[in-house]
């Protein structure tokens, strides 16, 4: 059963240009001359994989992580627990190894389980579903709200951490983030080094 917040409104969004599997080199943002301009594109450039399912999925604005292209509640229900991975008893580890497993029978159209050896959700207050990427970009650059990370720390974690990584490798029945992992460090590198200007 679908959450009753994945409102037809939303289901458009996840079903609109988010999916698109190509990310745009920084090289071709380069004639944008004005600095402020040319970062906020950037991220906009980047948003094509921060909007996508496989990162909107961990981040929900609530305690039910989704799953699927199309964002469709968690099953079996979870919660976000305390430390946010999962509930006692119920912890996001208890069916999420260390990395993707194949499911032999298919079921509902899934061909995998996703694992990572830090399979968790992202905190609450990084939670990003249902707002605009200039909001999302803005909460990003908040060391309150994003774990205390500086700028250099943001490009660390979306260029290297490997959990970020799995939304390029989501195993079978998903279909993974646009461009690669070092392209969209890229992106938000030069988005950092333009200003980390946000998008309106």
């Amino acid at each position: 059963m679908r959450a009753p917040f994945l409102t037809a409104a939303l289901a458009a969004f996840v079903a609109g240009p988010a999916l698109a599997q190509d990310l745009k080199p920084v090289s071709a943002f380069d004639a944008i001359a004005d600095p402020a301009a040319r970062s906020a594109v950037l991220f906009e450039e980047a948003g094509k994989v921060i909007e996508h399912p496989r990162c909107l999925n961990c981040h929900p604005v609530g305690d039910t992580p989704m799953q699927g292209d199309d964002m469709h509640a968690h099953q079996p229900p979870v919660v976000r627990g305390d430390a946010d991975m999962g509930a006692p008893g119920m912890m996001c580890t208890t069916c999420h190894g260390p990395a993707n497993v194949a499911i032999v029978a298919q079921a509902e159209g899934l061909g995998s389980i996703p694992g990572n050896p830090a399979w968790h959700l992202a905190p609450l207050s990084m939670g990003w579903v249902g707002k605009s990427l200039g909001d999302i970009c803005t909460q990003l650059k908040d060391p309150a709200r994003n774990g205390g990370r500086d700028l250099d720390e943001i490009v660390e974690h979306m260029a290297h951490d490997d959990l970020v990584g799995w939304g390029w490798d989501p195993g079978k029945g998903r279909t993974p983030a646009p461009g690669t992992q070092a392209e969209f460090g890229e992106l938000i590198q030069a988005w950092v080094d333009t200003g980390a200007h946000c998008p309106q």
